[in-house]
């Protein structure tokens, strides 16, 4: 089960997902993004990730499309921040310089 809720403020949108983000709530949730992201109305769209209990490698796909178009993840807890990390971490690397740990170009001793 996925419950997908929206909230319309001054400076944007936050869409509040609680549930399960895996199998067939992930394409779900996608069109309800995809929607919400072709309505001119809606800017500054940010995805609440806290009460998400579950992603599975098609959720974690759709995150990342979601941050490559400018959505903004917010993420509490080990799973939800570790998986934010990970789809984020993509777009933050240059190609130039590795990130590392610190966020840095240097190494962590």
């Amino acid at each position: 089960m996925l419950r997908i809720a929206l909230e319309k403020t001054r400076t944007g949108s936050t869409i509040t997902l609680e549930g399960r983000l895996v199998g067939p709530w992930v394409p779900e949730f996608q069109k309800y993004w995809e929607t919400l992201r072709g309505s001119e109305e809606y800017e500054n769209i940010q995805v609440n990730l806290k009460g998400v209990t579950s992603i599975d490698e098609r959720g974690k796909a759709l995150l990342r499309q979601i941050h490559q178009q400018n959505g903004t993840l917010i993420a509490s807890g080990c799973l939800t921040k570790a998986i934010v990390e990970e789809v984020t971490a993509e777009q933050n690397v240059t190609r130039d310089r590795p990130r590392f740990a610190n966020g840095s170009g240097k190494k962590v001793p």
